[in-house]
C-alpha cells in the first residue's frame, strides 16, 4: 500500500524549523536521506539543521563538503527551538546515541522515516515501509508528495543511498522498481560513476591494512555454514586505521562459498562488542539480533553486546546455530 504522506505534508506546511538526524555510525542511506530531504525543505524556505550522535566516516565526507551535518552533543540547547524533528533510517533508541536523550526532552512533533523492521516507540509518527530497499526511496517519495523534484545535488545523495543499501544493485532487495528510481535520479543529475569511485575506490592505506587482518582471521563454523572475522581494539594502533574503516568488511564473511551466515565482531573502545550479521536466504538474522537488543533487516542486522570478545562469539554462534537448525 502506498505511503500516505498527508500528515508529513501538513507539518511541512505549518512549521518552519526542522531538525534532521540519522543513526550513529551513519552510512550513505542515512546521510544521503538527511541531505536530500534537507535540500527539498530548504527550497521550500524552511530552516533546516542536521545532526548525528557520532563521528561520520571520512570516506563519506564528499557527500557533505560544506560539513552541514554537525556532531550532536548534549545538552543540545542550540537545537531546542526546533519545531519538528525528523529521524531518518532508524527507529530505535540504541541507534540514536545521545540524541535519544535530547529527543525525550522535546515536546514537538517527531517523524520517523525508515525501512527497518526493528522499531521502538519513539513518540513519533512513523512513515515506515519495510519493503523499501532504502530510506532514500522513502525520502524521494516524500519529496514528490511535497511537489519538490530532486535537484541534481539531492539526486546524487539519494542515488548514493539507493545504490549502497542494495550493494550497488546486487542484493536481494533490488527490484525492477529500484532500477526505475535509479533512472529517475540519473535523469535528475545523479552521477553513478563518480559516486562509485568516491565510495569504493578511495580506500586509505590503513583501511586496506586493517582489511588484511580481517581476511587473515576469517574462519568457519557450523560445517562451513557460518563464516566470521573480527577487529580487536589494538588493531587500530597497529594499522593506523579508525573504527569507521570497518564499514562493509562484514560482507567478506558472507562471500565465502557455502556460507549461509556471515558474522563480524568489532571490539568497542568503550566496552562491549558490536556484531554485524549477514545472511543469504534461509536465516532471519534480524530475529537473532533482536535477542541481543539489536535489529535490522532479515538478511542484514546488527547488535552491540556486553562481554568479552570470546564470550560474545560463543553466545552469538549458539544463537546462529539454533537459527540454522530451524531453517
Amino acid at each position: 500500500m502506498p505511503t500516505d504522506w498527508t500528515p508529513f505534508i501538513d507539518l511541512v506546511r505549518t512549521r518552519h524549523k526542522f531538525l534532521l538526524t540519522t543513526h550513529v555510525r551513519p552510512d550513505p542511506d542515512g546521510l544521503g536521506s538527511q541531505l536530500g530531504l534537507a535540500d527539498a525543505l530548504e527550497r521550500m524556505g524552511k530552516d533546516v539543521r542536521l545532526v548525528i550522535s557520532s563521528n561520520r566516516p571520512p570516506r563519506y565526507d564528499f557527500l557533505d563538503p560544506e560539513k552541514r551535518i554537525k556532531r550532536f552533543e548534549l545538552p543540545g540547547d542550540q537545537y531546542k527551538d526546533a519545531e519538528v524533528i525528523v529521524i531518518l533510517d532508524t527507529g530505535t533508541w540504541n541507534q540514536l546515541g545521545d540524541f535519544g536523550v535530547f529527543l525525550k526532552s522535546m515536546n514537538v512533533p517527531k517523524i520517523v522515516i525508515d525501512h527497518h523492521l526493528s522499531q521502538d516507540e519513539l513518540g513519533a509518527t512513523r512513515f515506515l515501509d519495510t519493503t523499501s530497499e532504502a530510506t532514500g526511496r522513502l525520502v524521494y517519495d516524500a519529496m514528490s508528495a511535497l511537489g519538490q523534484p530532486p535537484s541534481s545535488w539531492a539526486a546524487n545523495c539519494l542515488f548514493a543511498a539507493l545504490a549502497t543499501d542494495t550493494g550497488w544493485f546486487r542484493h536481494a532487495n533490488t527490484s525492477a522498481a529500484t532500477f526505475a528510481l535509479a533512472e529517475k535520479l540519473m535523469q535528475a543529475g545523479a552521477n553513478p560513476t563518480i559516486l562509485y569511485d568516491m565510495i569504493y575506490e578511495q580506500n586509505t592505506l590503513p583501511r586496506l591494512k586493517l582489511l588484511g587482518l580481517v581476511l587473515f582471521r576469517l574462519s568457519v563454523a557450523e560445517n562451513g555454514k557460518v563464516a566470521m572475522s573480527e577487529v580487536r581494539k589494538e588493531d587500530y594502533a597497529s594499522t593506523g586505521a579508525i573504527p569507521q574503516d570497518t564499514e562493509d568488511m562484514v560482507n567478506y564473511t558472507r562471500s565465502v562459498a557455502g556460507v549461509e551466515v556471515g558474522l563480524f565482531f568489532l571490539e568497542q573502545p568503550a566496552g562491549g562488542i558490536k556484531v554485524s550479521f549477514r545472511a543469504r536466504q534461509h536465516v532471519d538474522v534480524a530475529k537473532v539480533a533482536e535477542k541481543f537488543g539489536g535489529g535490522g533487516h532479515r538478511l542484514a542486522a546488527g547488535a552491540t553486546i556486553q562481554g568479552t570478545l570470546d564470550e560474545v562469539k560463543v553466545r552469538v554462534l549458539d544463537a546462529i546455530g539454533e537459527a540454522l537448525s530451524r531453517s
